[in-house]
């Protein structure tokens, strides 16, 4: 779609970008969604492109993923052997409502901002223990944790400005063993709910988020495995408001399913089934 109301696009930012940051300016990365919708209150777009931020840097202690990482780099890497838990990119990637040809622009980074209850990047950070590092425009940095950036339905922390520069996901939630679920209506529809459990190896511990059935993510930790009563009341215990309705299911279904698969994960993780 033609941004008539955009007058200019900043092709070369500085390093910081967010320094020069003005009412009516957004930020451009794939441009997946902002090309697909009228866009009124813009009137200039800073290409993040340009900055060549390094798409995926493993490590020692992890995984950094720049916010400007492509779905398509991120299905394609291939994890080191002891990253058991790395099977859920693939899986995650595989979960966005999407053709494998927008893959090659839509960014890591902007589905995350995006901060929609089926955002498939927020459900494998959050369930992978990330952090988020932001830049202001007044030049600072701050670190917040994944489950605490979306607060609602299209809703996050960032304030004007305010940047995803990247994901830094833990070694040690990477060596976690992994069970996960996911529906939807149509074969390629958009989530319903999407879990993901992972499990410490050598523990009887689980950590379960729930997302896509809920308008933020919500993330359980028990220190052993719980029996079924314990956590269907922990599913219970989520606030009415915060499960999610629209045309791809209702609160009562959602909250119906993600009882359902949250107990075909515990009882996979029990027995060391499928990963």
């Amino acid at each position: 779609m033609d941004l008539n109301t955009v007058t200019e696009v900043v092709r070369r930012p500085s390093d910081r970008p967010g320094v020069d940051w003005r009412e009516g300016d957004a930020w451009l990365a794939g441009g997946t969604w902002l090309f697909s919708a009228e866009q009124p209150g813009l009137h200039r777009l800073i290409d993040l492109t340009a900055l060549r931020w390094d798409p995926l840097v493993p490590h020692d202690k992890g995984l950094e993923i720049g916010a400007t990482c492509t779905v398509r780099d991120l299905h394609a890497f291939t994890p080191p052997a002891d990253w058991i838990a790395g099977g859920l990119f693939a899986t995650s990637c595989e979960a966005f409502l999407s053709s494998f040809k927008v893959w090659n622009s839509a960014t890591v980074g902007g589905n995350i901002c995006m901060s929609l209850p089926a955002g498939p990047m927020i459900t494998l950070t959050v369930a992978l223990e990330a952090t988020y590092e932001l830049w202001a425009p007044d030049g600072s940095t701050r670190t917040v944790d994944a489950l605490d950036f979306v607060t609602g339905d299209h809703r996050n922390v960032l304030a004007p400005g305010e940047i995803l520069r990247r994901i830094d996901i833990p070694a040690h939630a990477l060596r976690k063993h992994t069970a996960h679920r996911r529906f939807t209506l149509t074969h390629l529809g958009r989530s319903t709910v999407f879990l993901i459990g992972t499990q410490t190896p050598g523990r009887g511990d689980l950590l379960l988020t729930v997302t896509a059935g809920t308008t933020r993510p919500v993330r359980m930790a028990f220190d052993s495995m719980p029996d079924a009563a314990t956590l269907q009341q922990s599913i219970d215990v989520i606030p009415a408001d915060v499960w999610f309705a629209d045309p791809n299911g209702t609160p009562e279904h959602r909250r119906h399913l993600t009882k359902h698969f949250a107990e075909e994960m515990r009882r996979e993780l029990m027995t060391g089934g499928p990963q």
